[in-house]
């Protein structure tokens, strides 16, 4: 085949859209690369600024000092945990619902729908839920109190409900005629096909795991403090810094150089598994929110 001929503008056009992009990357993600360096500099250096591309001062003292505070590895080990056991459970229960209420036999389906619906409206509040929480469920200083509360999301469920509704009514029959019941073929033949978008909404749910610091605040004890919890009273307390930094024996860093490192190891995890979940992302989302 002869290649096709492309104008003068067009090739002008694709070159600018390159740079256009290629400038837009760069104002995104320089700001995420010089926090890296930054945190990566002597802490003394550092605070005279002017580190753009690269450390100007080699250190890992920031880092060694993060790491070596228990409560912190102890905050990782809880936000670990969290972020597994709520995923896992937020999807499998997300996934449940949907696939029952995708069925147009399922009696009360459009209540389900209804009732769900309006909780993406109309919220009882803080106190009502902190109320609910505490009190009535006795879940405060409970590790559950991060799981059970997030168990479902109308949002991700109304995308599982859609994307459901796209598989093909002959897979299931067939299997009901081979002698399988609606359990078995929602979790030998569903779950298996819908990788795309569990991947979607498992990432979904680790992201908001991984990032919530709220209710930990709220329900939790010192021993279930989570990295973005104690990232926040970094923060927000440079005495917080200078306790810790004490405590250890470490003079040498500053509150600012602190922060950096802690905002580094508390983001780099989440940002690690986006590349094994992408290639069913976009799938997934599309999928989901377009067919049906």
């Amino acid at each position: 085949m002869n290649a096709v001929h492309r104008t003068t503008g067009e090739k002008l056009f694709d070159a600018a859209n390159v740079v256009l992009l290629l400038l837009l990357a760069f104002v995104t993600l320089y700001p995420f690369y010089n926090i890296l360096i930054t945190s990566l500099n002597d802490p003394a250096d550092a605070a005279r600024g002017g580190i753009t591309f690269w450390p100007r001062v080699l250190s890992f003292e920031n880092y060694k000092m993060v790491l070596q505070d228990e409560s912190l590895i102890n905050a990782f080990v809880v936000t670990v945990l969290r972020t597994i056991v709520g995923t896992a459970t937020a999807v499998l229960f997300t996934a449940a619902f949907s696939y029952g209420v995708s069925k147009p036999e399922l009696l009360g389906r459009k209540l389900f729908l209804i009732l769900a619906i309006i909780t993406m409206y109309f919220s009882g509040g803080l106190i009502p839920h902190y109320l609910l929480i505490a009190q009535y469920l006795h879940l405060k200083g409970s590790f559950m109190a991060y799981i059970l509360p997030n168990l479902f999301s109308v949002f991700n469920a109304l995308i599982m409900i859609t994307f459901f509704r796209g598989i093909p009514k002959e897979m299931e029959e067939s299997a009901k005629v081979d002698g399988a019941h609606e359990l078995t073929i929602f979790w030998r033949l569903v779950l298996p096909v819908s990788k795309p978008v569990l991947a979607t909404i498992a990432l979904y749910n680790a992201v908001f795991h991984w990032n919530s610091w709220f209710d930990a605040m709220l329900y939790g004890g010192e021993s279930l403090r989570t990295l973005q919890q104690i990232l926040m009273q970094i923060i927000s307390s440079n005495s917080n810094v200078s306790l810790m930094a004490s405590n250890l024996g470490m003079k040498a860093v500053t509150a600012e150089s602190v922060k950096l490192a802690t905002m580094v190891i508390t983001t780099l995890p989440i940002v690690f598994s986006y590349p094994f979940l992408q290639k069913y992302f976009v799938k997934g989302i599309m999928i989901g929110s377009v067919k049906g």
